[in-house]
């Protein structure tokens, strides 16, 4: 089966000759794509779309065109972040161009990882770029979180391909955020539905399975279910900050078990004679990279057998978004034991890695928990998201949150197979939310801390 090529591009472009008419047009730019006749314009399907713009803009601007890059290196940064980050107090790291960029020039996604990138850019009727969506046609499903290996194998084994498949993601990151990503403004949630419906004819045209939107945000979840994606949905723990001045005004708020439990822990995790720093921007050097990078490794080799992220990612962070960065360092004997890593956005603190080279009882909850929930209450962060699964957040703080995703899949019998078995899942992941609810370390009651 083909797939693109990195240094392919191609033009999709939507021509309004009139408010109440619109067709597809496809611009094949590149003959090495061999299931499309190369050059020229080719007429693509009704892609249901229905045009809904005030006519005064269409009369002045009859065309909104959508770009295929293979490379975020070739979208203006301004441009991207226009769209993906338009709210500085919601800034999301993830979904910038500068991170994006980084994996891409760190080689951690390409052709070799699985993760080829095909980023779609819808530009408007006045010539600016009015939307943007981060995708990847995928040859496996590693790094993104979204299980779907039980729908290729059952696929595979009767005799379909599941793979390649097109991702609308941020590799190796469950990190819910914006994915179809519009400038706001009148038009915003067209563009999103025609990124969308672009992305799967992108789909179909690369004779890919299926489109994956993974971990988008809620509204948009339930606008584009409602357009006839299927919806799937799993959970996390975050820990939300309910106004807290410090951390013992957090504690305070717990059953008088739970918080005699955590300090029991923190006290625990810090015996030996270990303290903890915390590094942002110019304060963190080459040096303390490379330690992190050792904890990293050592984790990845043990949980995943292969890392994602090599050595140069870490670098051009710092380098590019350091002062995003936050490193949570545990040091005992002037030597560098442990670390997490953080990444702070607009409203919220982000966990992503960590790793340890020595074994200390409860020190990965003390730097990975702990700290990350102190640091949201001391910089007036709402909420910290400490990343997929685990069970054992609860007891410290990080209650069950819902996170969403998005499916298409070109083979009718496959989708229809797809979506009774997420009508169940999504069942059960709300019955396991509510039951896991009833076990948060919070007060139930006024008198709870009495004594008995």
């Amino acid at each position: 089966m083909t797939t693109a090529q990195p240094h392919e591009k191609m033009t999709i472009t939507k021509a309004c000759p009139n408010p109440g008419a619109c067709a597809m047009m496809l611009v094949g730019l590149s003959p090495a794509m061999k299931h499309l006749p190369p050059g020229g314009f080719h007429a693509l399907e009704n892609l249901g779309l229905r045009e809904t713009r005030k006519s005064s803009i269409m009369d002045q601007s009859p065309t909104v065109k959508i770009v295929v890059h293979p490379s975020i290196a070739e979208i203006s940064p301004d441009d991207w972040d226009a769209c993906a980050n338009p709210i500085a107090d919601r800034f999301n790291p993830f979904v910038s161009h500068a991170f994006l960029h980084i994996l891409e020039e760190a080689g951690c996604v390409g052709r070799a990882a699985g993760w080829i990138p095909q980023h779609l850019v819808l530009t408007g009727s006045e010539g600016t770029v009015d939307g943007v969506m981060p995708c990847y046609v995928k040859t496996n499903s590693r790094g993104e979180y979204v299980f779907d290996y039980a729908f290729a194998d059952a696929y595979q084994r009767a005799g379909g391909a599941y793979y390649p498949k097109l991702q609308c993601a941020v590799p190796f990151t469950p990190v819910p955020g914006p994915r179809v990503m519009a400038r706001p403004g009148p038009d915003a949630e067209d563009n999103e539905r025609i990124l969308t419906r672009a992305a799967m004819q992108l789909a179909q045209r690369l004779e890919l399975s299926s489109l994956h939107i993974t971990f988008l945000e809620a509204d948009a979840w339930k606008r584009l279910g409602d357009a006839g994606l299927l919806q799937r949905t799993d959970q996390q723990f975050h820990f939300a900050n309910d106004g807290y001045e410090t951390f013992d005004d957090f504690l305070a708020c717990l059953a008088s078990r739970k918080r005699k439990a955590i300090r029991k822990e923190r006290a625990t995790a810090l015996e030996s004679g270990i303290t903890i720093e915390h590094l942002s921007g110019g304060d963190i050097s080459e040096a303390h990279w490379d330690a992190f990078y050792a904890f990293y490794t050592d984790t990845g080799d043990r949980k995943w057998g292969n890392p994602y992220l090599n050595r140069r990612f870490f670098s051009l962070l710092g380098e590019r978004l350091g002062d995003h960065c936050l490193l949570v360092m545990a040091k005992r004997n002037d030597r560098y034991i442990a670390g997490a890593l953080n990444l702070i956005g607009g409203d919220c603190l982000y966990g992503r890695y960590w790793g340890t080279i020595e074994h200390h009882p409860f020190l990965h909850f003390e730097v990975c928990y702990y700290q990350a929930i102190e640091y949201a209450i001391t910089h007036s962060l709402k909420r910290v998201e400490a990343g997929a699964q685990g069970d054992h957040k609860l007891a410290r703080g990080y209650l069950p949150t819902t996170t969403y995703s998005l499916h298409w899949f070109a083979d009718p019998g496959l989708s229809a197979a797809v979506e009774r078995y997420l009508i169940s899942e999504r069942r059960e992941v709300a019955k396991i939310g509510t039951a896991l609810s009833k076990y948060a370390p919070f007060k139930k009651t006024a008198c709870e801390d009495e004594p008995h």
